[in-house]
Order: C-alpha cells, then sequence, then structure tokens
C-alpha cells in the first residue's frame, strides 16, 4: 500500500495502535504453566474488543488468532496445550485488520529466570530491526534495509534467517513488493517509494541460517537448529524519519 490522504495514514495508525496493545499486552500477561492456548486468547480477546480481526486467521486459516513460538520454533506456531516454562523464549506475532487496514508487529521475550547472555540476543534482535528502520526513506534502495541489518549482525556474530522476509501491507497483510530482504541482497533494485507501508522484522539467530517447516504444516524451526528472535513494526516510508505505526499507547 502507498498512503496517498491523511485518512489512509489515520485508519492504519489505528490499528496498528490494537495490534501493538495487543501484543503488549500478552507479554506482559505471559508466565510459566500457561498454555499458549490460553495466552492465544487473550490476544483474541482484546482484538476482538477493539472490532479488529485476526490476519493469519482470515486471510490464511491459521488455526489461531496469534502465532505464539517457543523455543525451537521460531515463527508461525500455532497455540494449543504447550505450556509455558520457565526461562521459554517466546516470540509473539499479532497481526489483524480492521475497516479495510491491516498492521503487522511481533517481539520476542524471555521468560524469567534468564541465562547469563540471553538478554544480549533480545537486545541486539531488537536493536537489529531499529538499524533497519532507519533506512526507510523515500528514495533510498529497498535493499539498503537488509544491507544495514547484515553489516550489524556480521559485527556481533550472529546470522540472519534468510528466507523469512519483510514484506508490503496496508490493504492486505502481505502485497507489493511481496518480499523484502532482511539480509544483504545485492540483486534487488527496487527503490522506496513516499509513502510505501512495509514491516521491517529481522531474524537474528546464533547460527540459524533456514526456517524450515515441522510437521503441522505451518510451525517453523532455525535449520541449523540455534536460537531465533524476531522483531517486528509496520512502518511508512516518509522524505524523513519513518512513521512507526505499531507502537501501543504507552510506548
Amino acid at each position: 500500500m502507498t498512503i496517498t490522504q491523511e485518512d489512509e495514514l489515520d485508519g492504519l495508525k489505528h490499528i496498528g495502535r490494537i495490534v501493538a496493545n495487543t501484543l503488549q499486552a500478552m507479554s506482559t500477561a505471559a508466565r510459566p504453566g500457561m498454555t499458549t492456548a490460553e495466552l492465544d486468547a487473550i490476544g483474541r480477546r482484546l482484538l476482538d474488543r477493539d472490532g479488529a480481526v485476526s490476519a493469519p486467521e482470515s486471510t490464511y486459516g491459521f488455526p489461531g488468532a496469534t502465532c505464539i513460538s517457543v523455543n525451537e520454533e521460531i515463527a508461525h506456531g500455532i497455540p494449543g496445550a504447550r505450556v509455558l516454562a520457565p526461562g521459554d523464549l517466546v516470540n509473539i506475532d499479532v497481526s489483524a485488520s480492521k475497516n479495510g487496514f491491516f498492521a503487522d508487529t511481533g517481539a520476542s521475550f524471555r521468560l524469567p529466570p534468564q541465562r547469563l547472555g540471553q538478554d544480549r540476543l533480545c537486545r541486539d534482535g531488537r536493536q537489529a530491526m531499529q538499524i533497519g528502520i532507519a533506512q526507510v526513506r523515500a528514495g533510498r534502495p529497498l535493499s539498503g534495509i537488509g544491507q544495514a541489518i547484515g553489516r550489524f549482525a556480521a559485527r556481533r556474530g550472529y546470522s540472519l534467517v534468510r528466507n523469512l522476509a519483510s514484506h508490503g501491507i496496508g490493504r492486505a497483510l502481505h502485497e507489493y513488493p511481496q518480499e523484502i530482504a532482511t539480509w544483504p541482497d545485492n540483486g534487488d533494485r527496487r527503490r522506496i517509494t513516499r509513502g510505501l507501508v512495509l514491516t521491517v522484522e529481522p531474524f537474528l539467530s546464533r547460527g540459524g541460517l533456514w526456517a524450515t517447516e515441522t510437521g503441522d504444516g505451518w510451525t517453523l524451526v532455525a535449520e541449523p537448529r540455534a536460537e531465533v528472535v524476531q522483531y517486528e513494526h509496520t512502518v511508512v516510508a516518509t522524505g524523513g524519519k519513518p512513521i512507526i505505526v505499531t507502537l501501543p499507547d504507552r510506548a
């Protein structure tokens, strides 16, 4: 989607706040002993309360309102009977629509108690996303997002999962530009246009290079097996600093 009118930006900001508030509330509520289905039910209630519709459920028939991935699962985890345990690495991805506008956000976090070094992976994963967002500006190459993230990852000794990309969004969950690399890609010649709506969501890892499917048809794990974190915002390109629409009411 390309924003051309103020009311379009207002609609996008509205659904952006809803998914951001939902993610924040779910992250706060997550605790050892809770099942991922119980955590997903919190997200569903909040989306329903605000008149929003789960995007993966309505678009692709995903069996849950949100995606909740734990430990070896790195994306598209199905909410269910899995019980959260102390020290688990949890990723929650919330995407939804309202009044014809879509927004998408996600974050990884560790349930207490944390082990030595685990907080660094999460902190660096968030920084990788922020570095990518800083490259979003009208006229710049789309590949600049992945180039900047790649330099950061290399300096810190991380790998990047290379088949889970950022994407265009706005009037649908996934739209042009369909895939935006969050790793170095010298073959992409596309440029960012003013008003373009897209996600920035690198998957930073301690060795994982690819996402592979498990037997349930949805859940993805890293290959080689390694810890992975993901942080995601939906942003709008301008001539200057991008607009982040997926910020909670109390960011």
